[in-house]
């Protein structure tokens, strides 16, 4: 970052800041840019996000954007006019946002990214953002596979999130650090499922295909959880035993995954908590009452889920709404 853009963000918190203190008074009413129900975890995502909303005493309006950003760019626009007191926006690419989230800015409307990030040369267009570390996600996945392979030979195809996201980027990136100079795997096919069971199964049944009916596959490496259950399914219809013929690895952690892991066709998930709402009000409150303003990334927990504590984690998700 440069001095340039981290002043303008400054001066940009500081300006939202007087504004905040000023409207302390009011219950806040957010506007909430989803990006649709494209998976378990982002359904639950949207129940806990309803659930912090109720529980910090905010008004939500929520907008489903079906995984389109020109339909998340109308939300915004519709919640600037509303003059909401924030924005919370889960980006479905990221690209794309300067112009509308500028807006905001000039509206003297806080927004506060969810889950994922933007590519922006200006981070004053938005206070704070709430996730995971992608990167770090992708590298947990790939170091478990790593461990369970020693030496062997593996070859891995990957099953890629929507072309563009910042998970899809960043997992990637991380996997492949992660796998760096261990010789002995290699990616040997790659294509977007687009973060959709549908297209999971669909993907890997061509990968299957591809690779003498898989048997020249060792390891599916997919960046959510949802495209590795359709993965699951694929190879079972092919004749194969997931999780055995072929290691499965993938992120996100919801209940659909852990019952595969406890009926022994899942090898590992990497967690990606739902709950990026309740940091995010705790900051925004902060912001609005007393004018604190947080840290321009607050990074969630996540953890390498393993078949042994499946039946524990499943019963502590299972009711959140994936």
């Amino acid at each position: 970052m440069t001095l340039k853009t981290i002043l303008a963000s400054t001066a940009l918190c500081a300006t939202l800041a007087l504004g905040a203190v000023q409207a302390q008074a009011a219950q806040l009413v957010v506007g909430f840019s989803q990006i649709g129900s494209e998976s378990g975890w982002r359904a639950a995502e949207t129940t806990v996000t309803r659930e912090q909303a109720k529980a910090h005493g905010v008004t939500l309006k929520f907008s489903d954007a079906q995984q389109k950003q020109e339909n998340q760019i109308s939300a915004i626009r519709a919640f600037i006019a509303q003059n909401v007191d924030a924005i919370f926006l889960a980006p479905v690419v990221a690209t794309g946002w300067d112009p509308v989230l500028k807006e905001a800015k000039d509206a003297n409307i806080p927004v506060i990214l969810l889950d994922r990030l933007i590519d922006t040369q200006d981070p004053s267009l938005y206070l704070t953002a709430v996730g995971s570390d992608v990167v770090h996600e992708g590298n947990v996945a790939g170091t478990w596979l790593v461990g369970a392979v020693g030496t062997k030979p593996c070859n891995v195809v990957e099953i890629q999130g929507t072309v563009g996201s910042s998970p899809a980027i960043g997992r990637k990136k991380g996997f492949e650090q992660a796998i760096a100079g261990h010789d002995n795997i290699k990616i040997i096919r790659s294509q977007t499922g687009d973060f959709v069971r549908a297209k999971g199964k669909e993907v890997m049944e061509s990968f299957i295909k591809a690779e003498d009916n898989g048997k020249n596959i060792c390891a599916v490496f997919a960046h959510n959880d949802d495209m590795v259950v359709g993965a699951i399914q694929a190879i079972k219809e092919a004749g194969l035993k997931p999780g055995k013929d072929i290691l499965v690895v993938s992120i996100d952690g919801v209940p659909d995954m852990l019952k595969a892991q406890m009926a022994g066709e899942d090898n590992a998930s990497v967690e990606l908590t739902p709950n990026m709402a309740g940091p995010a009000f705790d900051a925004l409150i902060a912001f609005k009452e007393h004018g604190t303003i947080p840290p321009h990334f607050i990074q969630t927990k996540s953890k390498l889920l393993l078949p042994a504590d499946a039946q524990a984690e499943y019963d502590e998700k299972k009711n959140l709404g994936y």
